[in-house]
């Protein structure tokens, strides 16, 4: 049974690869202002093409600027991005916007790139998700985790999130993913089947928090991760 989990691996390898450089890249640079519901329609297929579903629990709040995940892969991104009905502006370590195909993607669609290296990386941090909460009306989205994780328990997050969110007065909105890593191991390389679910979470206005607002938000999506895992055996 390994060996066709494998196949389905390099088989959703293929789909994502050949949807982003055949149709996405093309359509959103030939259609700029139209590129949020290309998007999202195309993730939508990947999904498909892949034998995924994909399941929401609860609601996404209209005025939250900054929604946080955990994070797992790239199924994690192109699941999020097909639920959308806005368009989100993901915030992505540089690196990965020097990637062939994908890294084309993220400069056309005009996401947030991040210096991690650079001290005032931060700075300009800010000022980009100001333009995007002020300017483009654009919802930023990241993985406080900042990197891909193994297991059930959620990394340290990053403080740039909390930074910001508290310097720019953000409204803030967790979601916990559960599943994707079965429908793409990009560890292991297989691939199967699956549902993936996005559980939305109470929003936080931060302003109106108490200062312990970030680890609240881990403590309640580390819960719900738990609960996810004892009650439905659904990974993380």
């Amino acid at each position: 049974m390994k060996i066709f989990a494998k196949i389905r691996f390099l088989w959703g390898a293929f789909v994502i690869s050949f949807v982003l450089a055949a149709f996405m890249i093309p359509l959103i640079v030939l259609f700029p202002k139209k590129k949020g519901p290309i998007m999202h329609k195309l993730n939508k297929f990947i999904i498909f093409l892949m034998g995924g579903k994909l399941l929401q629990v609860g609601k996404p709040d209209p005025d939250a600027d900054m929604i946080v995940m955990n994070h797992q892969g790239i199924i994690d991104v192109i699941g999020m991005e097909a639920l959308q009905r806005g368009h989100l502006r993901w915030v992505a370590k540089k690196e990965l916007f020097h990637i062939p195909i994908y890294g084309h993607l993220l400069k056309r669609g005009d996401m947030i790139s991040i210096d991690r290296e650079n001290k005032k990386g931060l700075i300009k941090l800010v000022k980009d998700v100001k333009e995007s909460i002020e300017v483009k009306h654009r919802a930023v989205a990241l993985f406080p985790e900042g990197t891909r994780a193994k297991g059930q328990e959620l990394l340290s997050f990053k403080s740039g999130a909390k930074f910001i969110a508290n310097k720019l007065a953000m409204r803030v909105q967790p979601v916990v993913i559960t599943g994707s890593k079965y429908l793409l191991n990009e560890h292991d390389h297989t691939g199967h089947n699956a549902t993936v679910k996005f559980i939305y979470l109470p929003a936080i206005d931060v302003k109106e928090a108490p200062d312990s607002w970030y680890d609240d938000i881990k403590k309640s999506m580390q819960k719900v991760i738990n609960d996810e895992f004892i009650h439905y055996s659904r990974s993380r």
